[in-house]
């Protein structure tokens, strides 16, 4: 029993010697993994405090490397632009900058052209990249775009450039014509004749100014600021009184019809220039002895009814490739015809303007030699909705309210409106 015993004790000694070491064996492997190594400082440096925080809230695209030239840091935007990828640096002017700024420690700036991530058409992506030192051992790359601001700045040129063509045209004349004058002193017919013309130039001139600060006032302003509801039968019979003379003279008749009593919501003075401009349009480049039609109704599209207003002429038409710019500033299709009524490529850029600023769209359908059709899309002013049958005649006057929104809508002529003369 005593040797039974004794081995008992031993085994039990030994049972619990082996256990302390295997705990002490385990403690010493935890506290090994936890100790920072070589690698783990050069894989995962600390940003300085706050950093973090401020970069999240940069609008520029932001990247911070270390002394590897590896990621630490980059905002979605940086991803967003093709900066980043694989955890480095994708461009290497940049690349270089980090490297250049720390050696020796000095902020570098400079603007790039970048090809555009997801097209194979060469487009540029214009950039200002800034590099600073961030710390001891990080540097921080801030991107900022500015392929928007260069866009932007080439439209600004382009329209002063247009618009000292267009200013130079009639002041030439003007100027000639009055040297004219000036010889012809001694003549009264040709007196009469080349006052007659400056006359011509004079108003051209007047009309392109005053159009130039409608854009200006229609693209700067904020037409909901003194948004009300607008009756749209008024704006069809002030767009038509604006342009009876003209009628009167090439002997075309204007036609007001669709549903009555509809409004829109917006700025008065806007809208009726934007559907003034239509109207004067269809009646300078229609044929003499034809018809303009003015025709309004509701339609119904997801999130509230609509009001569309279309003018239809019979004139010229458009062509397709013309279809895709007649809404560009200056742009005219038949340039010898705009001279001739007096037009200045600003008419149909108003009514886009118009149109987006309301929230609503001006689309045309045209064929050549067949006619035109211009439609303004605008909300209605819901408050003031009537739901009932239309009043007016004309055609649409019966089905505006089960009329669906769709954009290839065309309007024939309107076979039977109320005629203004």
């Amino acid at each position: 029993m005593d040797v039974n015993a004794a081995v008992a004790a031993a085994a039990a000694i030994a049972g619990v010697c082996t256990g302390v070491i295997a705990m002490l064996a385990f403690r010493w492997s935890e506290r090994d993994q936890k100790r920072p190594t070589r690698t783990s400082l050069h894989t995962d440096p600390v940003l300085p405090p706050g950093v973090d925080t401020v970069l999240s809230v940069l609008r520029s695209s932001a990247v911070v490397l270390d002394e590897a030239d590896s990621v630490v840091k980059a905002s979605s935007a940086a991803y967003a632009l093709g900066l980043v990828r694989g955890g480095k640096l994708a461009v290497d002017p940049m690349l270089q900058m980090a490297r250049d700024t720390r050696r020796d420690g000095e902020i570098r700036q400079v603007e790039l052209d970048l090809p555009r991530r997801g097209t194979g058409r060469g487009e540029a992506l214009a950039v200002s990249a800034r590099v600073a030192p961030l710390g001891s051992r990080l540097v921080l790359l801030l991107v900022e775009d500015l392929t928007e601001a260069r866009r932007i700045e080439a439209v600004r040129r382009d329209f002063v450039a247009n618009v000292s063509h267009e200013l130079k045209t009639p002041v030439g004349a003007l100027s000639l014509l009055s040297e004219a004058v000036m010889d012809a002193s001694d003549d009264p017919e040709a007196v009469e004749r080349f006052a007659g013309r400056m006359q011509i130039e004079a108003t051209r001139l007047t009309s392109l100014v005053q159009e130039l600060i409608d854009l200006s006032r229609v693209q700067n302003d904020d037409p909901l600021e003194d948004a009300e509801p607008v009756r749209v039968d008024e704006l069809v019979a002030e767009a038509i009184d604006r342009s009876r003379h003209q009628a009167s003279h090439k002997q075309i008749t204007m036609a007001a019809g669709g549903t009555a009593d509809l409004q829109i919501w917006g700025n008065r003075g806007q809208l009726a220039a934007a559907l003034g401009n239509l109207v004067e349009n269809a009646v300078n480049y229609s044929p003499a002895r034809t018809r303009v039609g003015i025709a309004a109704r509701r339609v119904t599209v997801p999130g509230g009814d609509l009001i569309e207003v279309a003018v239809t002429d019979q004139g010229i038409g458009i062509s397709d490739k013309d279809k895709e710019r007649i809404f560009e500033r200056f742009y005219r299709v038949d340039p010898a015809r705009s001279r001739a009524t007096g037009g200045t490529g600003l008419g149909l850029a108003i009514v886009k303007h118009v149109a987006a600023s309301h929230g609503g769209e001006v689309t045309v359908w045209s064929s050549e030699g067949q006619g035109s059709t211009f439609t303004l899309r605008l909300p209605e002013a819901a408050a003031h909705r009537d739901r009932g049958p239309g009043h007016g005649g004309g055609a649409g006057a019966d089905d505006t309210d089960a009329a669906p929104s769709d954009e290839t809508t065309t309007y024939e002529p309107i076979p039977a409106p109320e005629v203004l003369p």
